[in-house]
């Protein structure tokens, strides 16, 4: 596929652009919105702990098992082939989702249904990377970012809304029913707007099938112990401890995949992660940045939803008011940042990071002097501070991280950018939440959660700092090797 769209007429960059952007947010706005739907899904299909734990777990182990190499897919048969098999098959499974009979049967489809959104989201990444370079990147990336931002606010108000509308018994299915129309709309303006790869069909026989399978068992190995605890009551003392000696065999089945990858690219074959990647060291210091910083504020909403719930008496719609405002500004943040990172560069990243963690020790500071429910308003003041903060990290970062990666590789760059992410969040939600009850201890009242809440903070920007550290880093180094910013 040409670069920065040159063979496409340039008004056409954008719509195709917009198609992608559709159905990444409804990819997206179903990771969120499922959450409000679980108690309605629990007594209409009589679903016990184990079901709705895979109900969620399942999307998210299903995800991050699909990303690099359907990445690496889209590499080699064209991104348009892979978005669109994508994009019909999380429609089907949407439909699946929504016609389920049984709870086990629900989280087998949910299990289905995060393949296919692990199909679909690296080409979205894929196509901003070959329709777009220079600055025009940069703002795609901003674009996508605020599109991000938008879907995880309104994600909890949409499912609230769906089941206020069709009522709690059968409410849930809505949810993932809505997808359908939807998906039907954009498969055909898909079809006609997305530019074909002039790759499509190149190595086929090439294709790294051991790769593939090595890295599927080892993230599934690394993730299964944290998004399960995450899943299973979030850590609660009744719950079962997860299998954490699955983290030395996901280490282990890593090592090897090294190993092979290595052993493919010295006999000229077609690797699923290109050694290459890792020897860029704008990839290597932004997948670093990025990991430590989903590590970070990911398992900040665990924390903060169970405070203004649990601890404060907040009504879940209230709860999801006093936190939307974060994610309005990080949307914001993210299309302005991605009109600036060409001229700023890392240190914008680098304000971000500090911005949020400064923030976040102020919602810190509101939690442990007050408890008093008109701190409510402080505390959603400094978060929108805090997402602007956000903004300003996560699109910059990811144009910083894919800037050099050449475009034959770009699939398998933003799938494995994008399992990292993954991994990051899943392991701080766990540690965030084996953290907070540790601390809630047993009949707490509403101090014992502003304790634990002011714990879960300190984590979070302690994780921060790291983060803010490799940028700087980077930073340097870029300035010391003359790099450019993008």
């Amino acid at each position: 596929m040409p670069q920065s769209g040159q063979g496409a007429a340039r008004d056409s960059r954008w719509p195709a652009f917009a198609v992608c952007l559709g159905a990444g947010f409804m990819t997206l706005l179903d990771v969120t919105i499922v959450n409000v739907a679980l108690p309605s899904i629990e007594h209409s299909l009589d679903a016990g702990p184990n079901e709705l734990q895979w109900i969620l777990a399942g999307y998210t182990l299903a995800f991050g098992l699909a990303l690099v190499p359907s990445g690496r897919l889209g590499d080699v048969y064209g991104r348009r082939t892979l978005f669109l098999v994508g994009l019909a098959a999380f429609v089907v499974t949407s439909a699946a989702c929504g016609l389920a009979p049984t709870g086990i049967a629900l989280a087998a489809t949910r299990f289905a249904q995060g393949l296919a959104a692990g199909v679909l989201n690296p080409q979205v990444v894929g196509f901003i990377q070959d329709l777009f370079k220079g600055a025009e990147r940069g703002r795609a990336f901003g674009v996508f970012g605020a599109t991000v931002g938008v879907a995880t606010a309104i994600g909890p108000l949409v499912g609230g809304a769906l089941l206020a509308m069709f009522g709690e018994d059968e409410g849930w299915r809505a949810v993932f029913l809505v997808n359908v129309p939807i998906g039907l709309a954009l498969f055909p303006i898909a079809w006609r707007l997305l530019p074909r790869s002039d790759r499509a069909g190149q190595g086929r026989a090439r294709l790294d099938v051991v790769g593939s399978i090595l890295l599927a068992i080892g993230v599934v190995t690394i993730m299964w112990p944290f998004v399960t605890a995450e899943s299973a009551g979030h850590g609660a003392p009744d719950q079962p401890t997860p299998a954490w000696w699955t983290i030395a065999v996901g280490v282990l089945v890593l090592a090897a995949l090294v190993w092979w990858e290595r052993r493919v690219e010295r006999s000229g074959g077609l690797p699923l992660l290109p050694g290459a990647l890792l020897r860029v060291p704008s990839f290597a210091f932004g997948v670093a940045v990025s990991t430590l910083y989903f590590l970070a504020f990911t398992g900040m909403w665990l924390s903060s939803t169970l405070y203004l719930q649990t601890g404060m008496g907040l009504t879940p719609l209230q709860a999801g008011l006093v936190l939307t405002p974060f994610s309005i500004a990080g949307a914001v943040a993210a299309m302005v940042g991605g009109r600036l990172i060409a001229r700023f560069g890392r240190p914008l990243v680098v304000a971000g990071i500090a911005m949020t963690a400064l923030a976040l020790l102020g919602v810190d500071l509101v939690v442990r002097v007050s408890t008093d429910l008109r701190a409510i308003w402080l505390i959603v003041a400094v978060l929108v501070v805090a997402g602007i903060g956000n903004g300003l990290v996560i699109s910059p970062n990811q144009t910083l991280t894919l800037a050099q990666v050449p475009l034959t590789d770009a699939g398998a760059a933003a799938g494995a950018l994008q399992t990292m992410q993954r991994i990051g969040a899943a392991v701080g939600v766990s540690i965030n939440a084996a953290a907070f009850f540790a601390v809630l201890g047993p009949d707490p009242d509403v101090r014992d959660y502003a304790r634990a809440f002011s714990v879960s903070l300190t984590i979070v920007v302690g994780i921060l700092v790291l983060a803010l550290v490799v940028a700087i880093i980077d930073w340097r180094r870029r300035d010391r090797t003359g790099a450019s910013v993008l």
